[in-house]
């Protein structure tokens, strides 16, 4: 059954360019065995002939293995220090044109969220998101901006009833917000970083990454800043080797890279 798993890695990668190496093996082979089950097929290889021969399964696949759980404004307190702290020393240093990025943003909730944050600092008309996932079918739910009321849950009341529209029992974003965001697909684990970012944020996804994998995206970031720009993780996430790399902490959860 491992070499199975082994000729199932080399396979995905090849058909995907998605490298299940660098995801913690008990807890994606776990999932993948789960989805294999669903689809009541039989072996790695047989699941790996589905998958390139079957849009479904392979779309499901993929939407499956990403992971998707995302909600707005999710720990309050983090986007309050956000607000309060680093919106303001970022806008001091480089201005109000910040260059943002929401990496691994999933279903938009992330990006979206940043849009309304800082518009309480700068106009609209001057915010542009750059948002990025390895899963274009998430992406696709982001540009439609369609939300449940669980999502939103987080969302600030002012915002709620400025920004959001309910249709049946849930709730679209309008487009003076969507407008904001520009979406591409990236793979954080093979593709070129983008460069000179004054603030990025990536939450609560590198906690499915082995130690190896984060260590190199978490210097990746470093890298892709403007020196007195901030990384924001999520709570489930931590830098323990930050100083090594070269990052100030400012909290449990924003980094900088210092001037």
């Amino acid at each position: 059954m491992e070499y199975d798993y082994e000729y199932f890695k080399k396979e995905i990668l090849k058909l995907t360019q998605i490298d299940l190496n660098a995801y913690k093996e008990r807890q994606m082979k776990r999932r993948i065995d789960t989805l294999i089950g669903k689809n009541k097929i039989v072996g790695y290889d047989k699941y790996v002939d589905a998958l390139k021969s079957n849009k479904d399964i392979f779309d499901e696949f993929i939407n499956y293995i990403t992971i998707n759980v995302s909600e707005f404004y999710r720990n309050p307190d983090q986007w309050e220090f956000m607000d309060k702290e680093v919106f303001p020393d970022l806008i001091s240093k480089f201005g109000k044109n910040l260059k943002i990025w929401s990496a691994a943003c999933s279903t938009g909730d992330e990006p979206y969220s940043l849009v309304m944050a800082l518009s309480k600092h700068v106009p609209l008309n001057q915010i542009k998101i750059y948002a990025t996932d390895l899963d274009k079918t998430v992406i696709a739910k982001a540009k439609v901006g369609l939300y449940d009321a669980k999502s939103i849950a987080g969302v600030p009341e002012e915002f709620k009833k400025k920004y959001f529209t309910q249709v049946g029992p849930s709730y679209k974003i309008s487009e003076e917000i969507k407008a904001r965001v520009e979406f591409h697909e990236h793979n954080l684990l093979k593709d070129k970083y983008p460069t000179d970012y004054n603030f990025i944020v990536c939450r609560n996804v590198l906690i499915y990454f082995t130690d190896e994998a984060k260590d190199e995206v978490f210097k990746k970031y470093f890298q892709s800043l403007k020196p007195g720009g901030y990384l924001f993780i999520g709570s489930t996430e931590q830098i323990l080797n930050y100083k090594e790399i070269g990052y100030e902490r400012k909290n449990s959860f924003f980094y900088e890279r210092p001037m």
